[in-house]
């Protein structure tokens, strides 16, 4: 029986000691899984490799020199968690000339200079038009360029329609001392062969003459009735013309059109009446105040540009239609944003800045552009008033985040 009890007691303590240990084995195996879990953790996290700022395609997992140039390699840490960060040595950041500001708001009162050529004003031309149809007899003038006078004579027509007219009139003038309803019949008519005698285009002085001087002849001569400078001859003498057909075309170069196109983040600081400084590199030294005249409604859908007009004095006429001129233009507006342009990478779809997260870390933002300007573009997308932002060597940390991950910049931020 002693025995027994002796056996039993020896039993239970050997279970005691077997699960202790196995207690003590899954505590000990528990705490290495989750060592190796937070190490493998750490590992994914950051990553540490060496590359040669000369070299920057060599990459090596362990210190040393570099195979190209020699030179001593530079550990770089990569944070895999943060996919659109780079992390770049200080000798990265002076080779790259990576320089950084903190950017802050600015009045938006800018200088834009456009370039424009300078073309006839169509709201001081006139097309003389033969309103009979006819045959071109003469031209007075053959030449564009030259100045037409008022009341010079323009050109001679052959026109049957208006002999008829002419008829039409002398005869019923003849017959208004006629008695009762002939004379009162001939000035009916008399009436309507003057109005369409004006319609064909003849001057009352032209029209009276035909009462003293019996003139109704085919051939009628047409006279300017504007002063100008030629600028398209649309007919030769001997030519058959419709009524409509143009003949000649005649422009005042006291006042001269300047078009030019602007972008269309502009359009809301543009207005009719605004001034603007004309330069000429014909005239360096001419300068001429010039106002807005026209602002177009459409925009450019290739160009997304937008058409505006000044209206350019021509004092003397020496300025010339087709000479190159430069309007400066004030736009005004409200405060705004503006890094330099060669801060800002531009992709296909979007555009991105690098800011700097902590010294030598920098991470990549979307962001909206606006109006650009004199080396400066604006950011319409919010930033942090602490935010330092990368102005010099953008491009150098792009190409580099490239290298490393392989991938475009953008790819991270849609992630």
């Amino acid at each position: 029986m002693k025995n027994l009890n002796q056996i039993g007691i020896f039993l239970l303590l050997s279970l005691i000691f077997t699960a202790c240990n196995s207690s003590k084995k899954e505590d000990h195996s528990q705490h290495e899984n989750k060592k190796e879990d937070h190490s493998q953790h750490d590992k994914n996290k950051e990553t540490t490799f060496y590359t040669c700022s000369m070299d920057p395609q060599v990459k090596e997992d362990k210190p040393g020199k570099c195979p190209i140039c020699h030179m001593e390699l530079t550990p770089i840490k990569q944070d895999d968690s943060e996919v659109n960060q780079i992390s770049l040595s200080k000798q990265q950041i002076q080779l790259g000339n990576i320089t950084t500001q903190v950017i802050g708001q600015t009045q938006n009162n800018l200088e834009q200079n456009y370039t424009g050529v300078l073309t006839f004003n169509q709201e001081k031309s006139k097309t003389f038009s033969s309103k009979a149809m006819g045959r071109i007899e003469k031209l007075y003038f053959k030449s564009t360029g030259d100045y037409l006078s008022k009341n010079k004579p323009i050109y001679q027509l052959y026109s049957e329609d208006i002999a008829i007219a002419k008829q039409d009139y002398y005869t019923a003038f003849k017959q208004l001392e006629m008695p009762g309803d002939f004379g009162k019949n001939a000035k009916n008519i008399m009436n309507a062969a003057k109005q369409k005698l004006l319609f064909y285009g003849l001057s009352n002085t032209q029209i009276e003459n035909i009462k003293s001087n019996k003139d109704v002849s085919p051939y009628t001569t047409f006279y300017s009735t504007v002063g100008g400078t030629i600028s398209e001859i649309n007919a030769v003498e001997g030519s058959y013309v419709m009524e409509g057909t143009p003949i000649i075309k005649v422009t005042d170069l006291s006042k001269l059109w300047l078009e030019t196109q602007v972008n269309i983040n502009y359009f809301n600081s543009l207005k009719i009446g605004q001034n603007a400084t004309i330069t000429f590199a014909d005239f360096p030294d001419k300068s001429i105040s010039a106002k807005v005249s026209f602002i177009n409604p459409e925009i450019n859908p290739e160009t997304r540009l937008l058409l505006i007009r000044f209206e350019v004095p021509n004092q003397n006429l020496i300025l010339k239609p087709g000479m190159q001129a430069i309007a400066k233009l004030m736009i005004s507006g409200g405060k705004g944003i503006y890094i330099p342009t060669d801060a800002v990478i531009r992709e296909q779809n979007a555009s991105y800045i690098w800011v700097e997260k902590k010294p030598g870390v920098y991470e990549n933002l979307m962001v909206e552009t606006g109006i650009e300007t004199n080396g400066l573009i604006e950011i319409k997308t919010k930033i942090a008033n602490d935010q330092k932002v990368v102005i010099t060597g953008a491009y150098a940390i792009n190409s580099e985040y490239k290298f490393r991950k392989g991938s475009d910049p953008m790819e991270g931020m849609k992630m």
